[in-house]
């Protein structure tokens, strides 16, 4: 079957570019996903995540491979499979990065992708109750909830820490001022998910022009003699099927699975495809590479004051926080447990923030098996988290045979520079002086992990090698720049050396930003359909122009 466009992935950048292309009805798109629908309640009700965390049906549950510099551990890395990906799964917390997080991008050779440029797209996907402004967007499909007057109580005490720990506020992480303590925001709409797949796809699948496909994952992608992406060759339910683009194909299977599909396809580094018999299509060696990630570690409390610990685990209470929640859509149920936080510098050196906080008024612990749930710790308890913003350790995603069903292998390469050693070192210190604040020492039984025994640099390093894990912002891995030896697409998202393919995800980002990478994911394919469309328009009215001379002559 043939396709003017063809997306491979549903997940929060492919849901948007389904709706942008076939918006005007003028192209045919089709859109595969190797997930199933995301029908389930627990995909409406934002602490469903907790129910998808270990779930095989809507969850790939990535190990990366043995990590050297963390204690030789395999780190989880979760992604979602299920219509809106890992949109469909996480915590929701929304923030966009920091000015300079995009301006590097331009820097980089990525012309357009500046703060400057990146803002509007960023105003565009979003509904913010503050209205039309110079940062934020009143009319976009994402609805933006802050947080502010329904958090826990014991985060107003965590702010007042760091007021008195010499810290400066941010009433709005995606406004004006980055820097500071403040509470996040959430994409949710009434109490409720507010995902790409809700917000853009949903409405979007009543239109003629638009397909989705369940269930399929796609093995390879198909090129003519001339490096052309003419469509791609999928599996679905155990049949082998053919689907024909016109015009591109798009890749936006994320992190792990777009490189993965460019090397299955012959395109990336040829001793790589070599080895595992494939034969190379376009040498580009930075497939797979650049491969990004925020890690984080937590310390944990005892609270001599009632916390989520203490309304989340027993029975009764979270028969109490059901009902409330399906009741008025209001209620911890309704949020993030991920309450308040900020932006740091964890030196006087540091000329931008270059450490995220997380402030839980629930205390619990990544279970060590797919069985087990989370579950609140058998206390009344918060925890304090932190990862650098900007890590400059690179991995990689390489695939471990020619076939699509078997998992990439992923090597997040972590600690493998002093700095981001040096940062982990900071972002220990920078919990501990908070927590040493008079406000946060009133309500502190004790520090229960890792404990006042571990005190010095060696201490807390070792403490992140054993203790910390992904917060699962893998990106990066098909970077955007200006050189095919070093990057896999050029500033309009188009493979290098190749025709009619794009990649349009996180994969993309030439570095990580300061945050959480959701927002920024998003604003990528709004820009991303911006830059496809306009090119069809382009090739529209050359071709357009090819006819009346042809016609004249």
């Amino acid at each position: 079957m043939n396709y003017d466009y063809i997306i491979v992935g549903a997940g929060s950048a492919g849901c948007i570019l389904a709706n942008r292309l076939s918006a005007s009805g003028q192209y045919s798109v089709l859109l595969l996903e190797a997930g199933g629908k995301d029908s389930s309640f627990w995909f409406r009700i934002p602490v469903g995540f907790t129910k998808t965390y270990y779930n095989e049906t809507y969850n790939w549950m990535y190990y990366s491979e043995p990590e050297k510099e963390l204690d030789n551990r395999p780190i989880y890395c979760p992604r979602g499979k299920v219509q809106g990906g890992s949109g469909s799964i996480n915590a929701m917390i929304y923030v966009r990065g920091q000015a300079g997080d995009f301006d590097d991008w331009a820097a980089a050779g990525n012309s357009g992708w500046a703060f400057r440029d990146v803002l509007p797209y960023f105003r565009k996907l979003e509904s913010h109750p503050l209205g039309n402004t110079k940062y934020h967007g009143a009319d976009g499909p994402i609805r933006i909830s802050p947080m502010k007057d329904a958090v826990h109580p014991i985060c107003h005490v965590f702010l007042k820490g760091c007021d008195q720990a010499g810290y400066q506020r941010s009433d709005d992480f995606n406004g004006a001022q980055f820097e500071g303590a403040g509470i996040y925001d959430v994409n949710t709409r009434n109490g409720q998910r507010s995902s790409s797949s809700f917000e853009y796809l949903h409405p979007a699948l009543a239109r003629k022009n638009l397909t989705i496909e369940h269930n399929v994952l796609v093995d390879r992608v198909l090129f003519d003699g001339e490096r052309r992406a003419i469509g791609v060759s999928v599996t679905q339910e155990g049949v082998v099927r053919r689907f024909m683009a016109n015009r591109e194909v798009i890749l936006c299977a994320g992190a792990v699975d777009s490189p993965k599909l460019l090397q299955l396809s012959g395109v990336g580094d040829s001793a790589l495809l070599t080895k595992h018999g494939i034969a190379t299509v376009n040498e580009l060696p930075a497939v797979g590479r650049n491969l990004q990630d925020h890690l984080c570690v937590s310390f944990y409390y005892r609270a001599n004051v009632k916390t989520l610990n203490d309304e989340m685990r027993p029975l009764l209470g979270k028969l109490k926080l059901g009902l409330q929640y399906l009741l008025t859509r209001k209620g911890p149920l309704a949020m993030s447990v991920n309450q308040s936080g900020g932006f740091f510098k964890g030196s006087e050196r540091e000329a931008q923030p270059n450490l995220q906080l997380y402030f839980n008024p629930l205390s619990y612990r990544i279970p060590k098996s797919s069985k087990a749930n989370l579950e609140p710790e058998p206390y009344s308890g918060f925890l304090l988290a932190f990862n650098p913003c900007r890590p400059t350790s690179r991995g990689s995603i390489e695939i471990a045979s020619n076939r699509a069903a078997d998992a990439a292998k992923i090597l997040l390469n972590a600690l493998s520079t002093q700095k981001d050693i040096d940062e982990v070192i900071q972002g220990c210190e920078l919990v501990r002086k908070i927590m040493g604040s008079p406000a946060l020492k009133e309500i502190t039984v004790e520090e229960i992990s890792p404990g006042p025994q571990v005190a010095s640099r060696e201490d807390f390093l070792q403490y992140f090698r054993e203790q910390s894990g992904s917060i699962y912002h893998l990106c990066g891995s098909c970077a955007m720049g200006d050189d095919p030896r070093t990057s896999v697409v050029d500033a309009r998202l188009r493979v290098h050396g190749m025709a009619g393919l794009r990649v349009v995800d996180a994969s993309i980002f030439p570095n990580i930003t300061s945050g959480n990478i959701n927002a920024p994911t998003m604003m990528v394919a709004e820009k991303g359909a911006d830059m496809i469309l306009e090119d069809a328009a382009a090739q529209g009215a050359r071709e357009a122009e090819v006819a009346e001379w042809a016609s004249a002559a």
